[in-house]
């Protein structure tokens, strides 16, 4: 199904101004979910609540995510029932926000937005923020019955085979990674890469392209054309998209799922920290 705007599902991505008029709306959970996991007690959008990434999310002692009781826990002590609308943004352009919301969908929980724009766009506007810590009423949540890691994530022998058989691997990180250059973002610390480069036959297509100067995404039609036209994908393949550590990955991956409409899209969160450092495994530098 098509819209005005030309996404596929225009009601997963809201604008600021829509979102200032719906603060209250019941039924409604604003979730910041930021790089910088200080940034919310600096002022956040009024009503909403802080996940982190690291410690919310994570398993703390497996590289893994939490298990489906965890995840229950952290949505009703954050007011968050099954049928609650999660709408998420944060800072960098939404990639955690966007990762934020990729780990709901593990466990199923899809009544999910983006903040067009995320926070930056948020405060460039002159918009109000609070340092009022957000009262939520705990809410009951089932435990899901299972984390559904084979409908969107993939895992290293995943992102092997679509590498042998020549399928859709998107590598969205910047083109100075995907050449071997370097092995981290500048600014970024290097986090034990021992090797740099690219799953063989990737596809380069940073994430950066997808967006507007001021963070937002960018027209169905231009989309179409990056992902679509240039990447192959208009026939909607089984596509892996990969980055670092998933959360710029996550991105492109609500791109071709919601803006897209593509059903057949998972998520790498291994990606490269994981590659990079496995034994003999295969590895371009272009």
């Amino acid at each position: 199904m098509s819209s005005p705007s030309g996404y596929t599902h225009p009601e997963a991505l809201v604008e600021t101004a829509w979102l200032q008029d719906h603060l209250h709306d019941p039924g409604l959970r604003i979730v910041e979910s930021n790089e910088d996991v200080l940034l919310y007690d600096t002022g956040h959008i009024e009503g909403a609540v802080h996940i982190d990434w690291r410690s919310d999310l994570q398993d703390q002692t497996v590289r893994d995510y939490i298990d489906p009781a965890a995840f229950a826990a952290l949505c009703a002590k954050n007011g968050i029932g099954p049928d609650t609308t999660v709408l998420f943004y944060g800072d960098k352009s939404n990639w955690w926000a966007t990762y934020a919301l990729w780990a709901f969908q593990l466990f199923g929980h899809t009544n999910v937005k983006v903040l067009n724009g995320g926070r930056d766009k948020w405060i460039k506007e002159g918009r109000p923020l609070t340092r009022a810590k957000t009262a939520v009423a705990p809410a009951a949540y089932p435990v899901p019955p299972q984390r559904l890691d084979a409908e969107i994530r993939a895992f290293a022998p995943d992102a092997l085979a679509f590498s042998r058989e020549k399928k859709p691997l998107i590598d969205v990180r910047t083109p100075g990674e995907f050449k071997g250059e370097v092995t981290h973002m500048p600014e970024y610390p290097q986090e034990g890469v021992l090797r740099g480069g690219h799953i063989p036959g990737a596809k380069s297509v940073p994430w950066k392209t997808a967006v507007n100067e001021d963070g937002t995404f960018k027209s169905a039609d231009a989309l179409r054309k990056i992902y679509d036209q240039d990447c192959g994908l208009a026939d909607d393949p089984a596509t892996i998209v990969y980055c670092r550590i998933g959360e710029r990955s996550s991105h492109t991956w609500f791109i071709l799922k919601y803006l897209l409409g593509h059903q057949n899209v998972r998520n790498y969160d291994g990606s490269w920290t994981e590659w990079g450092n496995t034994v003999r495994a295969p590895i371009e530098r272009s």
